[in-house]
């Protein structure tokens, strides 16, 4: 089975040309390219992919983000497919006051192209906050700054078509600086990927749904989808092939590719289907502020740590569990009885949706037991 850096192993070596144009698994990768370790290496104004990949080498594997980065960097810093492109505008921050984690950097593909890359959540606990606020706020922090930096970068390289695309919470970032923006930058746009990225409210969708801007964005889902089946969608989706289970699907890494596309999958599995059901349920039968108090004292508690990330909590259990569990005896009464009605409404929800799958399994097989029966008859 094969992925990304196999693809840029095989398929490194050829330009991007007429006979063998920008696809698909190119995007995936320049939307994967915005998660490395550019706050930790000196950048200049204008880099080169090449110039990028030899300040990172001397890092070692564990001080990247995901498993498989350190070897992508690698890969694309030799590949004359992309080494030669030019890196401009890169911007991060993670501002815990705020509850905001951004990112974004722009790769030019050419001298008529260009693609905008959207961070996706970190390993910050502020980020993930952020990516919770979503239950209960119509728009979050990175999403206006993802428009802000697309009409930013479209100003400032103003004869150049534009792709954009991102890898979980940066798919989202890239579908809502797209449809937010003016009409002459929509008309600049060749396509926006969001791969396994969230969806939005329906005050959202309602607001966007029937622009134009729709048809040119496409979201790629693995078969196991959890992250990118929550909230709505109303742009094309893929599923696509991964060789990992459940959440872990999420690891872009995991996706498999042949030649120049992912290999497709024909539907999501009953698990991915339960969950999305599970989570839409408790969407639709809580309120913002029951969701608002849910996500902030889950946070507060984390929080309580000091910790910056789950990492970092994790790693010293010993030390942090006494402090949640501390913290938890402060919070109102008020607020745990909405915490556990939350929780319950979850689990309550989602043993429903398989009693009834059971169910229906349960009618067919007798049906096909009586049909059965009567032939013998």
């Amino acid at each position: 089975m094969s992925n990304i850096n196999d693809y840029l192993v095989w398929r490194g070596d050829i330009p991007i040309n007429s006979k063998f144009k920008f696809n698909e698994i190119d995007s995936m990768i320049l939307a994967r390219f915005s998660y490395l370790i550019f706050d930790r290496i000196k950048m200049s104004k204008i880099e080169t992919i090449e110039s990028i990949s030899n300040k990172m080498k001397d890092f070692e594997n564990e001080e990247f983000l995901y498993n498989g980065d350190k070897e992508l960097i690698t890969n694309l810093g030799v590949s004359k497919r992309f080494k030669d492109m030019l890196v401009t505008d890169f911007v991060k921050t993670n501002n815990k006051e705020h509850e905001k984690q951004f990112g974004a950097i722009t790769v030019h593909i050419s001298d008529k192209e260009m693609y905008i890359s959207y961070i996706g959540t970190d390993n910050t606990i502020n980020g993930w906050k952020e990516d919770l606020n979503m239950a209960f706020m119509d728009n979050v922090p990175c999403q206006i700054s993802g428009k802000q930096y697309l009409e930013k970068v479209a100003n400032k390289y103003i004869d150049k078509k534009i792709r954009i695309g991102g890898h979980s919470k940066g798919g989202n970032v890239a579908m809502y600086s797209a449809i937010a923006s003016s009409e002459e930058i929509q008309k600049r746009i060749i396509k926006v990927y969001n791969y396994d990225g969230p969806g939005f409210s329906k005050k959202i969708i309602n607001k966007y749904g029937n622009s134009k801007i729709i048809n040119k964005i496409e979201t790629y889902v693995p078969q196991d989808s959890i992250i990118g089946k929550i909230l709505n969608h109303k742009e094309k989706t893929t599923i696509t092939l991964s060789t990992e289970k459940s959440i872990w699907q999420h690891d872009i890494y995991s996706w498999q590719v042949l030649a120049d596309k992912m290999i497709k999958s024909e539907k999501n599995t009953i698990t991915s289907e339960n969950i999305d059901k599970t989570l839409t349920d408790w969407l639709e039968t809580t309120t913002n502020e029951q969701r608002k108090i849910f996500v902030d004292v889950i946070f507060e508690l984390f929080n309580s740590t000091n910790a910056n990330t789950f990492s970092e909590i994790s790693s010293n259990l010993k030390e942090n569990v006494p402090k949640i569990l501390r913290k938890y005896k402060e919070i109102s009464q008020e607020d745990k009885k909405i915490i556990t009605e939350m929780i319950k409404i979850i689990i309550t929800s989602y043993m429903n949706i398989i009693k009834e799958q059971e169910l229906v399994k349960f009618d067919s097989i007798k049906a096909r037991y009586i049909k059965k029966n009567n032939r013998k008859e």
